[in-house]
């Protein structure tokens, strides 16, 4: 925002641009400041300037004969230069304002370089608080459809023009001049429009009301006349105290218009009332007026759903919009509206409150805080609060088309609404409302544990499966992404896929990492959820758990870099206490074993399990939601199931059912269930156990993402109870969608 001490001090006079060797516009791919620059170089100026990042406009400027930097820098300026700012530019943070003084170079705002632009026109000006883009476009089209040539300069593009900026040769420039930061001072009106007057943009006005109404009335004296609203209070005060020619106009007046609502009748109403002043007939071009971007904007359809675009940004205004599109929703009034401004919300919480439940449905997201810093107490729930019809506060507008999405109903006209970057809701919700096709499946393989490779053939095997089974399967390395440059994109808006299928393995992925990351993509995932996930994984505070259910654990001790080795007898088995898999595991016979093995399973975790090694069989059985699978009898050809037992085809003989009598494999599926749910896990999980000679089972470990290689236990139970590889790919996928719906 601009200080009424830059006003008076930081800014050259614009006669500067008569000199001018060049003019270097400082963000000049903004819509305002890239439409003067287009103007010109329409008058074979010579442009320069810089923006923050590339863009459709920037690369139209650069075809069009303009030298455009992307990046904000110093470097570009160069003697004979005068800089045009706009008003959200810092002037003590700018590094091209810093460059221009070290320079001399003088420094101008937009509007100073808009006055010296109209310089032989005859400027016919609107102004007001709520409705000047609209009118500005309305008195264009109606000098156009007259057959006028006029210049016009809008705060928004209007698309049959393609430009904010209309040039044109004839005696008349239509020009929208914005109230805020006192910016009517730099220009010279023949005629005024006043739309209506409001208290606003009070952070620059510190007299309040007075000093703002002081400023519009100085700048409708050095006019011929002011056509005003007489149905507003304010700009009929303004009307009262002006010498010049006042002329009203209200709701009375017949005008045919395409757009619809009142208030864009009484914006008709006053393009009109100065066309018939000036002699001229511009019935036909209001008739033909489609409107201006983002201002009531129809932007699509999908699934029986109207979806409109809208700049409102105050109480006024949104009353008004949301007024206009009930005279054409024919069903349910949905408004998606993004706060501008915390000064603006703090001071109009209430006020808010009452325009938005015009609507049937509210969904309010965070303030767009532009130039201001958060204001302590001051946020869109505060709104949220105080409406009294069903209300959606959803905090981050990323998240507002698949939210909004799943909340609406064919028939339902949803509208966008407010003056920050919620612009890019209304298309992105038709693009979420247009999905189809089969379920997009992500198979998240790969990540950066000492299990990698086994996951890299687990998502293979998944992401192939799923495919046979009708899916769209794709595979995804989240690690590979992340550490390579972290581009999510695709994780995100409307192609990102529907579920997650986990067929990662070991540390930051059995262990609640990619669950937490999933979560805060808001996508669905297999398997069980975060803290489920890290509970399984820590293998020491599992075991807590499992014997605080009443199930038996080895017993043994947790031991960290530095303790002292443990005093337990062999046989033992030592193992890394956060990691999946066999990784790192050792099995010790003697004690002078035991240090090495230590050592050994901490190169692959900060913390060692050294347990008592149970005699008798190993199984695995494997729990599918709330049913228990088959237990799989383990026979490692070695002896010792160690990775290369695990992983290698034909190391190991895997047996289901595991030969064990009856009543032993029953109670073997019974404690895996009840492990799982005393760990409150979900999905597929497999539990390792040991049954001693004595038909004891003692429970090893419970594993939330186990393995789907053509060696992995779990394919193994499926196909026993009749479910194929694709069949058991495809329940876990469709489990965990149903899971997340409900959540």
């Amino acid at each position: 925002m601009r200080t009424v001490w830059e006003l008076e001090n930081a800014f050259a006079s614009p006669d500067c641009l008569d000199s001018a060797r060049r003019i270097y516009f400082v963000g000049i791919g903004g819509a305002s400041m890239s439409a003067l620059a287009r103007i010109c170089l329409r008058k074979g100026l010579s442009v320069a300037g810089s923006d923050m990042a590339a863009s459709p406009l920037i690369s139209e400027l650069l075809a069009a004969g303009a030298e455009v930097r992307v990046g904000h820098s110093k470097d570009g300026l160069r003697e004979g230069d005068v800089l045009v700012l706009t008003d959200a530019v810092d002037l003590n943070a700018s590094p091209e304002v810093a460059g221009a003084r070290e320079l001399g170079l003088p420094l101008l705002r937009r509007s100073h370089l808009l006055k010296w632009l109209l310089k032989g026109y005859e400027v016919l000006a609107v102004t007001g608080t709520h409705g000047k883009t609209t009118t500005t476009g309305l008195l264009g089209a109606a000098l156009i459809g007259a057959g006028e040539d006029p210049f016009v300069v809008c705060g928004a593009e209007i698309p049959e023009w393609g430009s904010a900026v209309r040039f044109g040769e004839g005696r008349y420039a239509v020009i929208e001049a914005c109230e805020a930061y006192d910016s009517l001072r730099d220009l010279d009106p023949d005629w005024v429009i006043l739309t209506n007057l409001e208290p606003e943009h009070l952070d620059f006005y510190a007299g309040g009301w007075d000093q703002l109404r002081s400023t519009v009335i100085a700048f409708a004296e050095r006019a011929k006349g002011l056509v005003y609203c007489a149905e507003d209070p304010g700009a009929c005060e303004i009307a009262a105290q002006v010498s010049v020619e006042t002329i009203p106009y209200g709701a009375d007046q017949a005008i045919d218009l395409a757009l619809t609502g009142a208030m864009n009748r009484l914006n008709g109403a006053g393009a009109l009332t100065l066309c018939r002043r000036l002699g001229i007939a511009g019935e036909s071009g209001l008739s033909q007026f489609r409107g201006a971007e983002r201002r009531m904007q129809f932007v699509g359809e999908a699934k029986g759903v109207a979806v409109w675009d809208d700049y409102a940004h105050h109480p006024t205004e949104v009353a008004a919009s949301l007024a206009a599109l009930r005279e054409r929703a024919k069903g349910r009034l949905v408004v998606v509206f993004q706060p501008h401004l915390y000064s603006r919300t703090k001071d109009n919480l209430t006020e808010f409150a009452q325009a938005l439940e015009a609507a049937d449905l509210v969904v309010i997201t965070d303030i767009y805080p532009a130039r201001e810093a958060p204001l302590p107490g001051v946020s869109s729930s505060r709104i949220a609060e105080k409406i009294q019809v069903p209300t959606r506060y959803v905090p981050s507008r990323h998240l507002l088309p698949r939210e909004v999405a799943s909340l609406v109903q064919p028939g339902d006209t949803v509208v966008g609404m407010g003056a920050g970057n919620i612009g890019e809701f209304p298309p992105a919700l038709v693009r979420e409302l247009q999905r189809s096709g089969p379920k997009r499946i992500a198979v998240a393989y790969g990540g950066d544990s000492a299990e990698r490779e086994v996951s890299l053939h687990s998502g293979i095997a998944i992401c192939a499966a799923l495919k046979s089974a009708g899916y769209e399967a794709t595979l995804l390395d989240l690690s590979e992404l992340l550490l390579s440059g972290g581009d999510l994109r695709r994780l995100t808006g409307p192609e990102r896929p529907d579920l997650v299928f986990l067929a990662v393995h070991g540390t930051n992925a059995e262990d609640g990492a990619i669950q937490g990351l999933c979560q805060m993509l808001h996508l669905p995932y297999t398997g069980s959820d975060l803290l489920s996930s890290a509970l399984a994984m820590d293998k020491e505070r599992a075991k807590a758990v499992l014997a605080g259910a009443g199930i038996r654990v080895p017993k043994g001790a947790l031991v960290r870099s530095g303790d002292p080795t443990p005093t337990l007898a062999p046989p033992l088995v030592v193992k890394p206490n956060a990691n999946g898999s066999t990784v790192g595991v050792t099995f010790v016979d003697r004690a002078e074993e035991l240090p090495k093995a230590i050592e050994r399973a901490l190169a692959y975790d900060s913390a060692v399990l050294v347990e008592e090694r149970i005699v008798g069989m190993e199984i695995s059985t494997p729990v599918l939601g709330d049913r228990a699978l088959a237990p799989v009898e383990i026979v490692p050809v070695s002896g010792d199931y160690d990775f290369d037992a695990k992983y290698t085809p034909g190391a190991t003989e895997e047996i289901c059912p595991a030969r064990l009598p009856e009543a032993v494999l029953l109670k073997a599926s019974a404690i895996a269930l009840e492990a799982h749910r005393a760990l409150g896990c979900r999905g597929a999980t497999r539990t390792d156990a040991m049954v001693t000679p004595q038909g004891e089972i003692i429970v090893l470990e419970v594993n939330t993402l186990p393995g789907m290689t053509g060696t992995s236990l779990l394919p193994k139970s499926a196909a026993h109870a009749g479910l194929s590889f694709p069949e058991l790919c495809a329940w876990i996928s469709e489990d965990a969608l149903a899971r997340h719906a409900q959540a």
